[in-house]
């Protein structure tokens, strides 16, 4: 009897112990989870001597390079990207003035968008460009439906004047960062 009663007690307990320590789940919560990570990634790297920039020729192209960039190319991607921005960087330490321009294009080579950057010969310093693309900025339709990445670099000043910088060069490079929303 005593171990029936004791069996009835300990049954009863964990019953109760069960029924107070836990709460309803509500599992509704994750229709108000919001995920919004960042990506940060480099675009473009071209560095080139002033030497190579003479070799051109005046008014002539020293650098041209198409590259793929199909990041956007997945459809849950181009639809859940908020906003972006783009950065460019330039310094030149030669003695010519130059023109780097970069061209979006789409899958059939068409310019959607581009920037153009008209840099002083040396010293120009470090020049620093941000474009933002979404709300206030450029549309996000340019990311999205950009194949290919055309950067093409020209020398705007004559072909035999030499820097008195040690290993004069001209660098650019760009980065960018977009914010999308997962959820």
């Amino acid at each position: 009897m005593k171990r029936s009663f004791y069996l009835l007690l300990c049954f009863a307990v964990v019953l109760m112990l069960s029924q107070s320590c836990t709460e309803q789940q509500d599992f509704g919560q994750f229709e108000d989870l919001s995920i919004t990570p960042t990506l940060a990634t480099g675009l473009f790297y071209m560095e080139s001597d002033e030497a190579t920039i003479n070799d051109a020729g005046t008014f002539g192209t020293f650098y041209a390079q198409t590259v793929n960039f199909d990041a956007f190319n997945e459809e849950f991607v181009a639809d859940h990207l908020i906003e972006g921005t783009i950065t460019y960087e330039i310094v030149n330490t030669t003695s010519k003035q130059l023109r780097i321009t970069i061209e979006y294009l789409d899958e059939a080579g068409n310019t959607l968008d581009g920037e153009l950057f008209n840099i002083d010969a040396d010293p120009s310093g470090l020049m620093t460009w941000e474009v933002a693309y979404g709300p206030g900025g450029k549309s996000l339709d340019i990311l999205a439906n950009t194949s290919n990445l055309r950067l093409t670099a020209t020398n705007l000043s004559d072909a035999i004047s030499v820097s008195s910088q040690p290993e004069p060069k001209v660098k650019f490079k760009s980065a960018a960062e977009f914010l999308f929303r997962l959820k």
